[in-house]
């Protein structure tokens, strides 16, 4: 067998063969971290049997996710290994040295001695779903803190609005109306027959024209603020509301045609949909990583921390919220959905509250 270590950066990446007796076979050569430099990377590598080599590079951020799919799409064997388990390498080495082109012969030998997978287009899948599910993370982010700050620029605006709009502000009805309309004087001045329509249309016929009147009526003898920059900040939020409701939706859309792909077992678990299947199999990625149920707890950040002192040994503690945050958030988005839907889990919460347990807590332990 022939192992390559690839050393990975932003910009250019480091790549040597060694055989399987120690044998350096090709000293490391630089290469750019676009298409030249991933082919130049291959004429290196054409002259060995590709069913012969193994290609390790160490797991640091995303800057070697383009090569990995590069590889993997033309059936190399590919590894993407724990820098835990090349710095132990490293330590093993007397003379302290640390460069890109030794790191290449340690990432090598690393595949020699160390168990090692080899990287699939399931694996690629599943890197996208990761990356995809943490976007669609931040997006809700921003966009529950938009409708935040929209709440209160609608409070100074127009704080008689939130009575009339009984389920809330956060609706396509008000979104149309404020953004032709985003002050009282605006909507007091608006034709009944233009004010009528827009709400029946946005609101897909809820409204009607009584409804508008009240509307108008409310808007003429409100309190609120006629400040202009108020106003513009009212249209500006909802717009940025609308445009990251499409962002998330295309996220989501996205990650429903991977899933469809993969045709996980986990779609079966009734109330797991499509963007909790998703985001819990992007965290996880090879499920086969974890020895033990325990392990993956830990990896979610789900286990109880531990407090002891002295003879002291605390019997209630938290949750740690160690690990990967995004993948707890979906197991306990997932749980409070399997809850619902599955007899098993609803059992189990149920026992927990019987136990004294709050909401929370016993669909942690549901998580």
């Amino acid at each position: 067998m022939y192992y390559v270590g690839i050393d990975i950066a932003k910009l250019n990446h480091f790549a040597s063969v060694i055989s399987s007796e120690g044998e350096v076979l090709v000293k490391p050569f630089k290469f750019t971290n676009d298409n030249d430099g991933f082919f130049r990377l291959l004429s290196a590598l054409e002259s060995f049997d590709r069913s012969s080599l193994i290609i390790g590079l160490e797991s640091t951020a995303h800057y070697g996710d383009n090569l990995v799919e590069f590889l993997v799409s033309r059936r190399y064997q590919v590894c993407v290994i724990n820098p835990i388990q090349t710095s132990t390498m490293r330590k093993n080495n007397i003379r302290k040295t640390k460069t890109d082109k030794f790191d290449t012969y340690v990432i090598a030998k690393t595949l020699m001695t160390q168990p090692h997978r080899f990287m699939t287009q399931e694996d690629i899948d599943m890197m996208h779903l990761k990356n995809l599910g943490r976007f669609r993370m931040k997006l809700v982010k921003e966009r529950t803190r938009t409708k935040i700050q929209l709440t209160a620029y609608v409070d100074r605006v127009f704080p008689e609005l939130q009575y009339f709009f009984k389920s809330g502000l956060h609706q396509k009805a008000v979104y149309a109306l404020l953004k032709e309309a985003p002050s009282p004087e605006q909507i007091a001045s608006m034709h009944l027959t233009h004010l009528t329509h827009l709400l029946e249309v946005s609101s897909h016929g809820h409204f009607n024209k009584e409804q508008a009147k009240e509307l108008r009526v409310l808007a003429q003898k409100s309190v609120g603020s006629s400040d202009r920059a108020l106003s513009l900040q009212v249209t500006q939020s909802v717009d940025q509301i609308e445009l990251l409701d499409r962002q998330i939706h295309e996220v989501e859309s996205e990650m429903e045609n991977i899933m469809l792909g993969l045709d996980s077992v986990i779609m079966t678990i009734p109330g797991i949909g499509y963007i909790n299947g998703g985001m819990i199999l992007g965290e996880i990625g090879d499920i086969h990583r974890f020895a033990k149920p325990n392990q993956l707890l830990a990896f979610a950040g789900l286990d109880p921390s531990i407090y002891q002192s002295g003879n002291f040994n605390a019997s209630h503690t938290r949750m740690s919220k160690r690990g990967s945050r995004a993948l707890r958030y979906a197991l306990i988005n997932a749980a409070h959905n399997v809850v619902k839907n599955n007899a098993t889990f609803k059992n189990y919460y149920d026992k927990k509250v019987a136990e004294g347990r709050p909401h929370y807590n016993a669909l942690g332990h549901c998580a």
